[in-house]
């Protein structure tokens, strides 16, 4: 039996955990068994917490983007196919990857064509960078490399999907609607809002066909590539919130978030996607994030939760140094939990900048 294979594709923030939620709620009201993969240059994911608090059945790919883990990712669905045995995997690439129909599809294709049937590959457009990115304005301490990372990534794409439509404007979307059809001329564009569910049915709709997808293999520069991916500073952290009192845990991770963005907005560092999800020792649990400097914190996930107890875990890109961005994580972390009477006490932490893509396969043309 062939697995159904998903992956949905975009830049950090641009909703794909969202989205694959949304998906496997889908496919699972339609009697399918579903299996997810999530990808990260470090481990304690958030994404992969918020995905098996959900119920769902998900493996991780830590280290690197899943060029560079191809084998990694077969594995991991490997688990999945003997635990689960599932009809369709979900995949979430890393944020700030691109070249995936050269280095996953086409290989996944190509050397395992009997196991996967591979779904059109769609990319989620960002409106709150891309806007920027594609009226070429300065992108808000985002490189023109990081830009050339988001528009490649838009590039390759069977279908380029504006999400978030619920967070804009009908002019705003009829604007962002032609920018796209202009610079990516053939690809189709879709509106829809994974929150919302909105537009969703043309997305599942397009996931469900079969033919010639995913075969724009990128002319990409390599260099270019690396150089704006490793603009970014990453941060994986994980805390233990202990308070003598019960606290609100919604309210304490969007005064984080919101301090968090006002420092790094003060260090001139753009945000790709600041992301934390808290969760009593019950597994219930919140997320929020922010994900661009001049956006609001939002809590996508509220918790209504007061525990006197739980474990916070930290996932931050920006674009300054990782190592300033870790102890400014953990400073405004102590501060802002020390206010409403919490003690915060880091377990584990890894910060890196992104290294160098090297990819397990790359094919130059499309099989």
């Amino acid at each position: 039996m062939t697995v159904r294979f998903v992956m949905v594709g975009g830049f950090l923030g641009a909703g794909k955990t969202t989205t694959l939620g949304r998906l496997a709620r889908h496919y699972q009201q339609q009697g399918k068994r579903v299996g997810v993969v999530t990808n990260d240059q470090a481990h304690d994911l958030v994404d992969t917490n918020t995905l098996r608090a959900q119920g769902l059945s998900v493996e991780e790919v830590p280290g690197a983007c899943f060029c560079c883990r191809f084998d990694d990712l077969v594995g991991r669905v490997g688990s999945l196919e003997a635990g689960e045995r599932p009809d369709v995997i979900l995949a979430e690439p890393v944020g700030s990857c691109t070249d995936l129909v050269a280095t996953v599809i086409q290989p996944l294709k190509d050397l395992y064509s009997g196991r996967f049937e591979v779904a059109p590959y769609a990319v989620l457009f960002k409106p709150s960078h891309g806007l920027r990115i594609l009226r070429n304005q300065a992108a808000g301490g985002f490189s023109p490399k990081a830009a050339y990372i988001f528009k490649k990534q838009l590039e390759e794409a069977d279908a380029i999907v504006i999400n978030r439509v619920d967070e804009l404007d009908p002019a705003q979307i009829d604007e962002l609607s032609l920018l796209v059809t202009q610079q990516f001329p053939g690809t189709p564009v879709l509106r829809a809002s994974a929150t919302t569910g909105a537009g969703f049915d043309a997305l599942t709709e397009l996931l469900d066909q079969t033919g010639a997808f995913g075969r724009k293999i990128l002319d990409i520069d390599y260099d270019i590539y690396a150089e704006g991916e490793a603009e970014l500073g990453w941060l994986n952290a994980t805390a233990r919130l202990t308070s003598d009192e019960p606290f609100d845990l919604d309210a304490l991770l969007t005064s984080v978030l919101g301090e968090l963005a006002v420092v790094c907005r003060s260090l001139g560092g753009e945000v790709a996607h600041l992301k934390l999800i808290g969760m009593d020792d019950a597994s219930a649990f919140a997320v929020g994030n922010v994900i661009s400097s001049d956006t609001a914190p939002k809590l996508s996930l509220p918790s209504g939760l007061r525990p006197r107890e739980a474990d916070l875990i930290v996932n931050a890109r920006v674009a300054i140094d990782p190592a300033v961005l870790e102890a400014e994580v953990k400073r405004v972390v102590a501060l802002e939990s020390a206010k409403v009477g919490v003690i915060a006490e880091f377990r584990t932490s890894q910060s890196l900048r992104p290294g160098r893509p090297v990819p397990t396969h790359r094919y130059s043309e499309a099989k």
